[in-house]
């Protein structure tokens, strides 16, 4: 399928979900969908035959400032060889977007880096805990609003 056509499936399917899209002029076409509905879209992808989407190969959080954070998922299907970018919106101060853990056991790292780095919170992750960063540690180093601390547990942090 091309991306049009994976678009036109989602809306008619999902209508007032798929909120957005590019699918034209970009490297990598990619249409943003509600957060509270992102599980159900990723599960459709996966089991439509059409779709197929069987490989999540990757996840990745995102600050895109001004108080929005976003969770960026990039889906392949070996079967059809064909490929679509989700992507989701939230407010960093309400940042809940549903695990996709289930449908793709691969998100499980992915949604925890996400969580640690930028504070993403994965509704229904079965794990959610740091992964890269002490468990202490206060805050989200890649948020761009990040101040990084002089001392972390008495020690000097070289930044």
């Amino acid at each position: 399928m091309i991306p049009q056509e994976i678009h036109d499936t989602l809306k008619g399917t999902f209508g007032e979900a798929i909120l957005e899209s590019k699918l034209d002029g970009v490297l990598d076409p990619w249409i943003k969908v509600a957060p509270d509905k992102v599980r159900d879209i990723a599960k459709f992808l996966r089991d439509d035959e059409r779709m197929h989407f069987d490989s999540l190969m990757l996840l990745s959080g995102m600050d895109y400032t001004k108080g929005q954070l976003g969770v960026v998922y990039h889906l392949h299907s070996m079967k059809w060889n064909h490929k679509i970018v989700l992507k989701v919106e939230v407010p960093a101060d309400q940042a809940h977007v549903q695990s996709v853990e289930a449908i793709w056991k691969t998100a499980n790292w992915h949604e925890r880096e996400a969580f640690d780095m930028y504070g993403v919170l994965f509704d229904g992750h079965p794990d959610l805990r740091r992964i890269l960063m002490p468990d202490d540690w206060e805050g989200f180093p890649l948020r761009k609003d990040y101040q990084v601390p002089e001392f972390y547990n008495g020690m000097k942090v070289p930044y």
